[in-house]
């Protein structure tokens, strides 16, 4: 039976007369129902929120004691939740287990930053005239985060907005994917279980041309975080005035193979990260520029390695690779290719397409005006490009609008250190490809792929504003 979901506001849960249908991924059958916000509910979520942060306040560690069992019910409703992820997502079964292990840490990592949440002295007495002062700094909470999600990551990306948002004191408006809403409306409930006050948390589900944009114009909310694509963060700063602004935009990962790599390692983990969640993460290998020392080498154990990808029903616990969202960034995928291999791209693997199942493909004889190297492809697709020179290598590499995260195999450290100074991303693996990412360390990239740092301890600084506070004390003589 189909299951419907309502709305989450004020600790309430609503229901609408227009609702949203929510594909399985990879059967097209409708998985779920969920009442669509309009802008009533759209009102009332942002007015909880405020009310909310204006008249309750929870301390630091009643934060911590609400997020901590937020952390212990995701692990305790994996099963559950990992097969939601499956229906909705299209996710490989295990992708979605290990998604949901994630987000239990998230959120065990910012209940811990929730009662480490300080400021630190200023030395005014230091200057001239201030002898008989002391000074010290504080961090208050911004008040409303509107928070607006994508489809890739249905919980852990919601909870690297959420439970950050929390752990600082602030209230939250969240706008999930439509194309992936259901896991976000579970997880209110989960707060609520957790003991989290009414209005602290509101899930509003529709459309980013209606309920993003009503969020967007909204003065109530003072901070955004985001993750999508680098069009829709530009107009959310174009149309937020000065509020603070959490950047996760596009990416085209590269990743340089150098003559001294171990080789086999390079091919077995660019061929893991090139196709997991079928190249849909925003740190899927895209690019890998291979040595031509070495590149026979990396190619044939690469397609070794792609051998082994078992394609097909997420729902399969032995399943690599899935379907894509929706079938038309399927066939939007299948169509970049077709005209890289009409312009000289060569095919070493893949290609076809079935529904929105897309193979795993493997390209060569590229040039970079190509739209899979230049452009986010969000597939799975990879490019191999042969190069001679490291220099020019990282000049071409760095021509990208993008810098999320990238990467080098190497065995020599001065090469390794020389990338590390001079690729132009906000993350640089050594000796792994660019999708590494654990939910503690500073995420965030630059140029047109966002601005502002994910991870706990990182949001948490982006989440607040600090205070500063000087105190006169007249000491009499």
């Amino acid at each position: 039976m189909t299951q419907h979901f309502k709305l989450y506001i004020n600790g309430q849960w609503v229901d609408t007369n227009e609702q949203l249908e929510v594909l399985e991924k990879y059967s097209q059958d409708v998985y779920a129902t969920v009442a669509k916000a309009g802008e009533k509910e759209v009102d009332q979520a942002i007015a909880s929120a405020e009310h909310a942060f204006e008249t309750k306040k929870l301390s630091s560690y009643e934060r911590y004691e609400i997020i901590k069992r937020v952390s212990e019910l995701l692990l305790e409703k994996q099963d559950k939740l990992a097969i939601g992820i499956v229906k909705e997502a299209g996710k490989p079964l295990k992708q979605a287990k290990g998604e949901v292990v994630r987000s239990a840490q998230t959120f065990e990592w910012a209940a811990e930053e929730a009662k480490r949440i300080t400021g630190e002295g200023v030395p005014v007495e230091a200057a001239p005239g201030s002898e008989n002062r002391m000074a010290f700094t504080i961090k208050v909470p911004v008040g409303v985060v509107g928070a607006i999600s994508p489809f890739n990551f249905p919980l852990n990306l919601v909870s690297h907005k959420v439970a950050p948002a929390i752990a600082a004191g602030n209230t939250v408006v969240l706008k999930p994917a439509s194309a992936t809403p259901t896991t976000a409306i579970q997880l209110a409930d989960i707060f609520e279980q957790a003991g989290l006050p009414a209005g602290f948390f509101n899930v509003v589900v529709g459309s980013g041309s209606t309920v993003g944009n009503q969020m967007m114009k909204d003065k109530r909310i003072k901070l955004y975080t985001f993750t999508g694509s680098a069009e829709v963060g530009l107009k959310l700063k174009q149309n937020t005035g000065l509020n603070k602004l959490i950047l996760e935009l596009g990416n085209n990962s590269p990743v340089i193979v150098d003559k001294e790599a171990d080789v086999a390692k390079a091919a077995q983990l660019t061929a893991e990260k090139s196709f997991a969640f079928a190249g849909q993460v925003c740190i899927s290998v895209q690019r890998i520029y291979v040595h031509e020392d070495v590149k026979d080498e990396f190619q044939a154990k690469f397609m070794e390695a792609i051998q082994t990808l078992k394609v097909g029903d997420p729902n399969d616990p032995d399943t690599d690779v899935g379907p894509m969202i929706a079938e038309k960034e399927a066939i939007r995928a299948e169509k970049w290719i077709s005209e890289a291999k009409e312009n000289g791209a060569k095919l070493l693997h893949g290609g076809t397409r079935k529904g929105p199942l897309l193979e795993p493909t493997v390209l060569v004889d590229v040039h970079k005006s190509m739209k899979v190297v230049c452009e986010e492809v969000f597939a799975p697709v990879v490019s191999i490009i042969p190069y001679h020179d490291l220099d020019a290598c990282i000049d071409e590499v760095n021509e990208s609008p993008y810098g999320l995260q990238g990467g080098i195999f190497t065995n020599n450290i001065n090469t390794a250190f020389h990338a590390a100074k001079k690729v132009e991303v906000g993350g640089f693996m050594i000796n792994d490809a660019s999708q590494y990412r654990v939910d503690l360390m500073p995420y965030g990239g630059v140029k047109d792929s966002g601005s502002g740092k994910e991870g706990p301890k990182y949001s948490i600084d982006e989440m607040t504003e600090e205070r500063l506070v000087v105190f006169e004390f007249g000491i009499k003589k």
